[in-house]
């Protein structure tokens, strides 16, 4: 697992600007630690107030999941970290994963899947 906090990064002049005068900025996020492999999906999560979405795990998917909103209990095997708006975690294949809204609203969260071979499937772990 692999934690990077919004909060932790500066901005900086996108590659394409002037670095005397930008005018636009990022925050890098991810930057070679993912592994070869194919994007498989890039799904936008909704996860109610109240709710626990079903652990499980990923034969040969990375997820990459970025937080837009709220406030979320992360348990990745059998450590848990608190992730908020911003905050991005990277789950590698076959670790058990679970995420619990701490919020008294919905979360909004991206999910991206690397794809690292062909066949993998996703398993229910409870």
């Amino acid at each position: 697992m692999k934690i990077v906090r919004f909060t932790d990064l500066d901005f900086i002049p996108a590659s394409h600007e002037d670095t005397k005068d930008p005018r636009v900025f990022k925050k890098v996020l991810l930057k070679d630690i993912l592994p070869e492999g194919k994007i498989q999906m890039i799904n936008w999560a909704l996860l109610p107030k109240g709710k626990t979405f079903t652990p499980h795990y990923h034969e040969a998917m990375i997820e990459v999941f970025i937080i837009i909103n709220g406030k979320v209990k992360a348990k990745i095997d059998n450590e848990e970290e608190i992730l908020e708006k911003g905050d991005l975690i990277v789950v590698s294949e076959k670790q058990i994963h679970t995420f619990e809204n701490i919020t008294d609203s919905d979360v909004d969260y991206l999910a991206i899947g690397l794809a690292t071979k062909e066949g993998g499937k996703t398993v229910n772990a409870e």
